[in-house]
């Protein structure tokens, strides 16, 4: 039984990251329903938020994020990677990279094959357009939409990364014009969720305009602790904000929405009773339903990053970012002029193929004219130097998140797996050896002086193979814990409807839906999912 003074609303929304935000907003444009939104961290008024550059700060800053880590597995030679996510408003909008990148048609073809209705590309791409307000060049797949999110082009361009892409030209990769119109395939510069020099999160675009509506309550540092049943229905929310303090409850007259991502959804659906009953046995948690799919199915981009030592007198980000250079980035900053502090961690895409014959790439490569010490998070060397990196569009590879007690300031364990498959293996070999070929153009020669990491003198596959154990890190792509899909499977946790199987009143709407990876960020393609679900929940669409 919920407590007879608990608050009240229409709908309980968990978490405020991108699925949360895009959900508030929508559903609060009927004033006829109430909702509370429920967000572990704090407002998201800490100013590094709000500088693109300053994710180098947000990301080791437990007070805006959850410093989870993995396993420790023999593929990544038994290291714990920090696998960082948001916990502000915002959620990992917040913190993250910044980039909007959509993926391919064939990723949600690939999820309505699986039995999923509605969910190919063309049912989706009406969400996608209805989420983003594209400024710049776009044709008719690209949305214009003043309430969605603003996707706005590179504007800082440093010649070394013109040098890189005029060498990718060469090594006959065409020039991509917009790789999110369908056609992704190419080399370009990323697309950004950046306006003024501003980050624009999930929680700017969309949930701050729904916080001035009246029937929208936002509670901060409210970490959901439990989900409420009556039977198997879905009634409400148990939330503290710190260990010890008092547990207080919210009710959901109509639902109860879990936007809470990919780890912490798994693992507040095991606390509350839902999952595999072996699990739920040794946390010494009532089974309310058994699910054997929810914490499984976890995936993740697994990338590899090699970095190049530039030439004397080659300007990069590690010159600009230090002392009178860096002074005068601010100053252009402040002014709104192109700035390195108004850039994204990556600053050229590639997607291409690991080996010839493929119709579509399998590869997502990086540039930066940029580079990060060996073994420091986000600390630039002290030389000029670039970056580049690459990761298998689609792994195969599959993990978990299992929580290790009802304590939700334990964090759970989580066990992804990197590498596990054979093909994930073959294709991280070919993007690091497409990497070398990148960086080795006659164009970039000019600029570059030699290798440094991981050195001329690792060759052979099992040698790449090493490197990549020791030196391979997440992308922050988390997905699949709950994954959507018909209830003849029995891996599925919610329905096309992202309803969960066998409850009532309780959906999962965040990127733990996925089926599969898709050859993206997962950022743009979860807001899709939240507008998308925005419809279900109204009873929009059938």
């Amino acid at each position: 039984m919920v407590s007879a003074n608990a608050e009240e609303f229409d709908y309980v929304i968990v978490g405020s990251g991108a699925a949360g935000s895009v959900l508030a907003n929508r559903l609060s444009a009927d004033p006829g329903v109430t909702l509370c939104v429920l967000e572990a961290g704090p407002p998201d008024r800490n100013p590094f938020i709000h500088i693109p550059a300053g994710f180098i700060k947000t990301l080791a800053d437990p007070s805006v994020t959850w410093q989870f880590k993995t396993e420790g597995i023999p593929m990544t030679g038994g290291r714990r990677i920090a696998t960082t996510q948001g916990r502000t408003l915002g959620g990992g909008s917040s913190v993250n990279g910044l980039i909007y990148n959509r993926g391919q048609p064939a990723d949600l073809d690939s999820w309505a094959q699986r039995g999923n209705r509605g969910w190919g590309y063309a049912d989706c791409l009406p969400y996608y357009r209805r989420s983003e307000n594209r400024v710049g060049l776009g044709g008719e797949t690209r949305g214009r939409n003043p309430d969605g999110i603003p996707i706005t082009d590179m504007d800082w361009i440093s010649p070394v990364s013109e040098a890189f892409i005029k060498g990718c030209l060469g090594l006959g990769i065409p020039r991509a014009p917009d790789y999110n119109s369908g056609d992704q395939m190419g080399v370009g510069y990323y697309q950004r969720t950046i306006r003024n020099g501003r980050r624009i999160s999930a929680a700017r675009a969309f949930l701050h305009p729904a916080m001035k509506r009246p029937n929208v309550a936002v509670r901060t540092n409210a970490r959901a602790s439990r989900i409420l049943f009556e039977g198997k229905r879905a009634i409400g929310v148990q939330y503290v904000s710190a260990p010890g303090a008092p547990v207080r409850e919210v009710r959901a007259r109509r639902e109860v929405i879990l936007s809470a991502g990919t780890v912490n959804t798994a693992r507040l659906l095991q606390i509350s009773g839902v999952g595999p009953a072996d699990l739920l046995g040794r946390l010494g948690v009532p089974v309310v339903h058994e699910l054997r799919g929810v914490g499984s199915n976890f995936r993740d981009h697994y990338a590899s990053r090699f970095v190049m030592r530039a030439k004397p007198g080659v300007e990069t980000l590690n010159e600009l970012s230090r002392g009178l250079k860096l002074g005068a980035q601010i100053a252009r900053w402040a002014l709104r002029r192109p700035s390195i502090l108004a850039t994204t961690p990556s600053h050229v895409h590639v997607f291409w193929k690991s080996f010839e014959g493929l119709d579509q790439p399998d590869l997502q490569c990086v540039f930066t004219p940029g580079s990060y010490a060996e073994g420091k998070v986000y600390i630039l060397d002290d030389y000029p130097g670039v970056t580049a990196g690459a990761w298998q569009h689609r792994p195969e590879s599959t993990g978990w998140v299992r929580a290790r007690s009802t304590n939700v300031f334990e964090d759970p364990e989580i066990n992804p797996n990197y590498l596990s498959d054979p093909m994930d293996v073959r294709v991280h070999l070919g993007g690091m050896r497409l990497l070398r070929r990148m960086l080795a153009t006659p164009e970039l020669s000019a600029f570059l002086e030699g290798e440094t990491l991981p050195g001329p003198k690792v060759q052979s596959d099992d040698e790449l193979l090493d490197f990549a154990k020791r030196n391979g890190s997440t992308t922050y792509h988390l997905i699949g814990t709950a994954r959507m899909g018909p209830e003849t499977d029995p891996s599925a946790v919610v329905n096309d409807r992202l309803q969960v199987h066998g409850m009532q009143g309780l959906r999962v709407i965040d990127a733990s839906i996925m089926p599969s990876m898709p050859s993206a960020n997962t950022y743009a393609t979860t807001m899709m999912i939240a507008e998308k679900a925005a419809d279900f929940v109204r009873g929009a669409v059938a």
